[in-house]
Order: C-alpha cells, then sequence, then structure tokens
C-alpha cells in the first residue's frame, strides 16, 4: 500500500530549480534511501514533504494526505528527525520524551507508559532519568528517534541520522531503524551519504542529480544497472551523479556537519 506519492514535485528558488518534478512512491514499511550529492535537493525535497516549505508546483502526498491541502494531518502522521541534535542536554531522556508526548497530544494517561515502552524499545531503559549530555553519540541518536515515534507515526524522515557517530553506534542506531520498520511496520525516508548505510539498511535508493531522480531501485538493481562484476554503490553512485562521491558542500553545510559531530562525541 502507497503511504507517500509525489508527482513532478517541484520547488524553485528565483531562477533556481532545487527539485525538478520528483515523481517517486513509497509502500508501507518500505526504508527509502535518498541519496546525492549536496545541493542535489534532497532536503529541499524532504522540507516538502514534512510541510515546512510550499511546493512550487506539482504534488505530494504523505499518510493519505496532501502536503499543502492538508499539512496538519501530515504533521500528525509522520515523525521527523533532523541532522542537527534536537535533544535538550539540560534534560533527562524521560522529560525529553515527556515534552514531546504533550507536544503530540498523547493523552496524558498514556504519556508515561508510551514513553517507557519507547525508552525499552531503543535500548535506553536504564538511561532514562540521566541528562542528556551525559549520553554517548548513539544515544542522542536513539532518544530522537524514540521522540519522532511517541505518536506512533507512519512515515519517519531521517536526514543524516548517523552523521558524526562512530562504527559501533552507527550499527546500533541501524539495528533500531529495521527493527522499527519490522515491529511497527513504519516507512522510512532517510537521507544518507555513507553508501554503506543507504546498502545496509534501504529496500529502494533513488540518486537525485541536480533536483533530477537520475537512478531509482534496489542496490542489487542499481549495481548491476552498471553491467560491471563487483560494482559497489559506491561506483553506482559516481556514475550518476556526475562524477561527484561527496561535493563536501559550502561554509554551511560543512559547519553544520562538524557542528553536529562534535556535539554528538
Amino acid at each position: 500500500m502507497c503511504v507517500l506519492e509525489t508527482k513532478a514535485l517541484t520547488r524553485r528558488f528565483g531562477g533556481n530549480t532545487a527539485v525538478d518534478g520528483l515523481t517517486v512512491s513509497l509502500d508501507g514499511g518500505e526504508v527509502f534511501g535518498l541519496l546525492g550529492p549536496n545541493g542535489a535537493g534532497k532536503t529541499t525535497t524532504i522540507k516538502m514533504l514534512t510541510t515546512l516549505l510550499v511546493p512550487t508546483s506539482g504534488s505530494a502526498c504523505v499518510a493519505g494526505f496532501d502536503v499543502v491541502h492538508r499539512a496538519g494531518e501530515v504533521r500528525r502522521a509522520i515523525g521527523y528527525v533532523p541532522q542537527l541534535v534536537s535533544a535538550d542536554g539540560n534534560l533527562s531522556g524521560y522529560e525529553n520524551l515527556l515534552i514531546f508526548a504533550k507536544l503530540y497530544d498523547i493523552p496524558s494517561a498514556e504519556r508515561s507508559s508510551r514513553i517507557h515502552d519507547a525508552l525499552i524499545f531503543m535500548g535506553l531503559a536504564d538511561a532514562g532519568t540521566k541528562l542528556v549530555r551525559e549520553y554517548s553519540g548513539g544515544m542522542i541518536r536513539r532518544l530522537e528517534i524514540a521522540q519522532s515515534m511517541l505518536h506512533r507515526p507512519r512515515v519517519l524522515f531521517l536526514d543524516e541520522p548517523t552523521v558524526g557517530l562512530d562504527p559501533l553506534a552507527r550499527k546500533a542506531v541501524w539495528d533500531h531503524i529495521g527493527q522499527l520498520c519490522k515491529d511497527y511496520g513504519t516507512t522510512i525516508l532517510l537521507t544518507t551519504h555513507l553508501m554503506e548505510e543507504a546498502d545496509s539498511l534501504c529496500s529502494r535508493i533513488a540518486i537525485m542529480h541536480q533536483g533530477r531522480v537520475v537512478a531509482i531501485g534496489s542496490p542489487a538493481e542499481l549495481k548491476a544497472s552498471l553491467g560491471e562484476n563487483g560494482t559497489t554503490l559506491d561506483d553506482v553512485f559516481v556514475h550518476y551523479a556526475g562524477g561527484m562521491l561527496e561535493s563536501g558542500g559550502g561554509y554551511r553545510e560543512v559547519s553544520r556537519t562538524r557542528r553536529t559531530a562534535q556535539r554528538l562525541g
């Protein structure tokens, strides 16, 4: 069953077309990767799908709701974990989750049990009373995912979910993302510059370049499309994204990534 669909979704900023005629559909329980060099249109796409940015033209429906005409329903049906750290380090894990429970209007009688279950599910049961500033980077990311899942959204958006994490913490986050799909049937759309992450997590991948989707398919299908033995997803990315595995971005992008990595420890 399709839970996210875009048709010729387009966003222009003056004379610049950031997203150009994007047409994709995601099924329930799917992990969908949106890849591309900085400036390809990934962040603009997510902003439109999460109602933070109004499309210039085209349409998009998330969980059955139009992102423009029924933005309120879309917001209640989704979860969103941005790249920058969103948890409050001066509060405990439990207190962070309680704030989100109130923001999402979860009935007061259910809040404690929901928070308790979320902490257990994300492997944070023993850390719920600790201040978040004492958490490791991987624990912070798992807490943020727990926050985004408290209201049991149908679609979860993850923007660079493991940026700044060491390999062990990254693997722990990957395991919990996979468990969300298995246990709750959550549909996940994630962005990443880590080809290993995309290859491990995603059932399908779309590669964007200059605002357009230039390739889409399962990791195996995309590798096979190059027609060479031993092809990696890195090779696929370079082939379809115009020879740029990682553009590095401008000052703002680099500074933002470094700040996030520093805060995650």
